[in-house]
């Protein structure tokens, strides 16, 4: 069982910058796939980035390449979103999660462990 905590989230000015973090416990960190998602007001859970077990392979949706960057530190059980130009779009609650063992990395249906969540709000 992976319990898994979000935090660095925030109010921040559109072209600002926030950095994400993501705590695991309870699971052996290096063997999962790890992904970060988010969910707006009245809109589904969407795919932001994912990152494979060792962090060689990274992916990521085409609203967010090339700002945002998903890195992980399996030696301190953590995994980071560095959210760079950030836009009013991107407001919403950021939730990390630990992928299924054999499944893909981008739907959320491929991930069993979820975070509670952090609210990022992007001011226009």
């Amino acid at each position: 069982q992976v319990q898994l905590v979000e935090s660095g989230g925030g109010l921040v000015q559109a072209g600002g910058s926030l950095r994400l973090s993501c705590a695991a416990s309870g699971g052996t960190f290096r063997t999962y796939g790890m992904g970060w998602f988010r969910q707006a007001p009245g809109k589904e859970r969407e795919f932001v980035a994912a990152i494979s077990r060792g962090g060689g392979n990274t992916y990521y949706a085409d609203s967010v390449k090339g700002r945002f960057t998903i890195s992980r530190d399996n030696g301190k059980n953590m995994m980071y979103l560095q959210m760079n130009s950030l836009k009013p779009e991107d407001t919403a609650v950021y939730y990390c999660a630990a992928a299924i063992p054999g499944r893909g990395l981008i739907g959320t249906n491929n991930y069993d462990y979820w975070g509670q969540g952090t609210q990022v709000t992007v001011s226009s």
